[in-house]
């Protein structure tokens, strides 16, 4: 009976995510009706135009000379006869992950099913017809020359605005090497060993005198590919235009007709000395993929019904939506699909050697069909491929504790790991003292961004400081990647070891830098009551020159409680009674009023407001000091309802986190609107392509946030109490499964306002669940 009962649990989750899959009938107009598809470390845009299937694709780390993150190209293929110039359906599987299109043109059909092996680095492309037909696949580069870049297409790389310091005064994306190899097409970017743009910012901040210590990720960097299938030859060059950019192409056709053709495009990146090595590492990456070709499919079809089964959210799982079609169902249930859909882009990006990008992650496509202002190549994305911008990135990955997807957290976790030497020094050598100094627009080699830096820094000016009036003294956000690192031992309970000298030494340089300040101030480096002085501070990139920035006070305090709460063999007795001095020593929070309701203040005093974020906020999150189930809910409340500046700031688009806010008071109407706004169906074909809010598109800050909030409706961990619908409308049908502390899932269902069904394992931790419907 039970294996029984497991299987017929499996067929109702797979039918429940084969509803929220995404279709549409008709090829599409370009690749702004693209849809996504990918695995591993692989993203793809899928689209068929004209009777053609084409697909970009990407791979995470594919960084040039310049820091931008380039795609790897574009894949057309032909079909003659073609069905796919009479009807067309395109439809991206979520159970498996592949985007599936079927073509009928006449008595003639056939399906093209795309999919990228979530293990090894291959995108399979396989084409079956009703009869023998014949296939041309070109690959297709915008890239197969120089390219010098004009000045805001500058936007995508790492100089931006200060493009006119790279190595004489402009900024180059230099040709890739393509050819045929036999049968195949070899295509290849390969950094050049001379000035990279990790060179210019190292010079740039003063840091010649320890470049070596420092991790360049760029010298060497080689990435580029395969393109082969059985029975597919040479078929000579090509050269054309799409929308803005002109291309040439590497044609292989098909030797002969055939019912069913195979296609393989195999992906190599690594850092290494010579050529000859990325050409060895390409020839093993592929003898790996044929020689699994036939258990490939079965194995990935597994990671991502595995996948599926972790967790899920289906608003109105019985009446909101009957086929894929985006246009179908109640917002609600919109909602609750696109929540799926962005979930899945994520997990395209589990096993990569970098984070997602909140920029777009892998799903860029052609930039002037996000803004016509914008005729650029395909390569571009506003806000930088290598900068990593910490108060949007964080978005991206805090929802991934509470989906229980773990292992996706990984590539964002072990960048700040790489990147902590860099840190470490910067505090050395700008202020002689200890500690880790992460600005927030940070590169992937672990140094501030140059052109946010500040090419016009005057001469006294101290140098560890951003000369930037959105991001100076902005040092705190990186505390939430070290309380990610936390709760990911508080949810899983597996061993943080690795982390605990990153976030011990995030929390160092909070410590002594104020106190190193201070004392330049005056004689002494606390305050009256023993406190530390944060100043001068920020209040994320709003709230200006700080005193006391309550962001960061609240951070702290998170942190460092946190740490405190590991098991004892994870600090010696030394950090331990360290870290409860430093926890003594923060200041308390500041809080101001408006008529007569006390609120919490954004920071005791500010100079300026330079932006349009609620930080005083965020002691409810990402912090949790205030918030359902926690003391002075009511002061935090007010905070939201009547705090005029967050009331001025409030909005569902991009980044905002309003929806999260309302979320964690317990405000149903107001979660439940902002949250049905933000997870709304996007303006392009694909419903999840949001964007481009305050910065590209796909959005994935949006999509993040708007997980969160959807998930902080549905369940709050506080403690070891778990409640449940905290802002949850009881006139919502949904059915759940989400990840809670202490190695625990809760699976609910509530109908007409009744918990029909809810499952804890462990089963112990049914007590303390608290059912706020009731």
């Amino acid at each position: 009976m039970l294996i029984f009962g497991s299987i017929f649990r499996l067929e109702a989750q797979q039918a429940a995510i084969d509803g929220c899959n995404i279709g549409w009938d008709g090829a599409s107009v370009n690749s702004g009706g693209s849809m996504p598809c990918g695995g591993g470390d692989i993203g793809l845009n899928v689209w068929v135009e004209n009777g053609d299937l084409l697909f970009y694709f990407a791979r995470s780390g594919s960084f040039d000379e310049n820091n931008a993150l380039l795609k790897g190209g574009r894949i057309r293929v032909r079909l003659r006869p073609n069905p796919l110039e009479g009807v067309v359906r395109q439809e991206l599987v979520l159970r498996d992950g592949s985007v599936v299109i079927s073509g009928r043109a006449g008595r003639i059909t056939a399906k093209v099913r795309v999919w990228a092996d979530v293990f090894r680095p291959a995108v399979h492309v396989d084409m079956d017809g009703s009869r023998p037909l014949d296939a041309e696949v070109t690959y297709e580069t915008w890239r197969a020359s120089d390219r010098v870049l004009a000045a805001k297409e500058n936007n995508a790389n790492s100089y931006k605005w200060g493009f006119r310091h790279a190595p004489g005064g402009r900024v180059v994306t230099y040709r890739d090497s393509i050819r045929f190899a036999g049968e195949q097409v070899l295509f290849f970017h390969r950094n050049r060993r001379d000035t990279t743009v990790f060179d210019v910012t190292v010079h740039q901040q003063g840091l010649d005198s320890v470049k070596e210590q420092l991790r360049d990720p760029l010298r060497g960097l080689t990435f580029g590919g395969l393109l082969f299938g059985a029975d597919m030859i040479p078929g000579g060059t090509t050269r054309g235009r799409y929308l803005d950019t002109d291309f040439e192409g590497w044609k292989l056709v098909s030797r002969q007709s055939a019912r069913e053709r195979r296609v393989l495009l195999v992906l190599a990146t690594s850092q290494v000395a010579s050529l000859a090595e990325w050409e060895q590492g390409l020839r093993l990456a592929v003898a790996d993929v044929q020689a699994h070709e036939r258990t490939a499919r079965e194995a990935t079809d597994r990671w991502w019904s595995d996948f599926w089964q972790r967790s899920y959210i289906y608003v109105e799982p019985d009446g909101g939506g009957k086929k894929p079609d985006s246009a179908h169902g109640s917002p609600e249930w919109q909602a609750g699909r696109n929540y799926q859909l962005f979930r899945y882009m994520l997990g395209c990006n589990a096993y990569g050697s970098e984070p997602t990008k909140f920029n777009g992650g892998l799903f860029t496509y052609d930039p002037s069909l996000v803004d016509s202002s914008l005729p650029f190549t395909p390569d571009f994305r506003n806000w930088g491929g290598g900068t990593m911008t910490a108060q949007n990135q964080r978005l991206v990955y805090w929802p991934l504790l509470c989906s229980g997807d773990f292992e996706l957290m990984k590539p964002q976790f072990e960048f700040y790991l790489r990147s902590l030497k860099a840190a470490e020094l910067r505090s050395r050598v700008y202020w002689g003292h200890g500690g880790a100094c992460f600005t927030e627009q940070l590169e992937n080699f672990g140094l501030p961004n140059s052109a946010e830096y500040g090419w016009d820094m005057p001469v006294n000016h101290d140098k560890g400081v951003e000369y930037n009036a959105w991001l100076e003294y902005e040092w705190d956000t990186v505390l939430e990647f070290g309380l990610m690192m936390l709760e990911t031992e508080r949810y899983t309970g597996k061993d943080i070891s690795a982390y605990v000298p990153f976030i011990e030494s995030c929390l160092r340089f909070f410590d002594e830098h104020y106190r190193y300040l201070a004392a330049l101030r005056g004689r002494r480096a606390l305050d009256g009551g023993g406190h530390l002085i944060l100043y001068p501070g920020a209040g994320g990139e709003t709230y200006k020159m700080a005193y006391d920035a309550a962001s960061t006070i609240a951070g702290l305090h998170t942190v460092l409680t946190r740490l405190l709460e590991l098991p004892a063999d994870a600090l010696t007795d030394s950090a331990r009674s360290h870290w409860a001095d430093m926890l003594r020593r923060l200041p308390a929070l500041p809080y101001r009023s408006f008529d007569g309701h006390v609120t919490i203040a954004p920071a005791r005093v500010w100079e300026r407001v330079n932006n349009k974020e609620s930080m005083q906020l965020y002691p409810v999150f990402p912090w949790g000091v205030y918030g359902v189930g926690r003391p002075g809910l009511d002061t935090a409340i007010n905070t939201y309802k009547y705090d005029t500046d967050a009331i001025r700031f409030r909005s569902y688009i991009g980044w905002k986190q309003d929806n999260i806010f309302a979320a964690r008071l317990g405000l149903t109407s107001e979660a439940a609107s902002l949250t049905v706004k933000k997870l709304a169906d996007g303006p392009r074909r694909f419903p999840a392509f949001w964007g481009p809010g305050f910065d590209w598109t796909p959005d994935h800050n949006w999509g993040g946030s708007g997980m969160l909030g959807l998930q902080e409706m549905l369940l709050q961990p506080v403690g070891k109490k778990i409640y449940l619908f905290p802002a949850w409308p009881a006139a919502w049908d949904v059915h759940f499964k989400l990840y809670a502390p202490y190695s625990t899932t809760v699976e609910a269902v509530l109908k007409a306002g009744k918990l029909v069904s809810l499952k804890v394992q462990p089963e112990e931790r049914r007590g303390d669940i608290i059912n706020l419907l009731q």
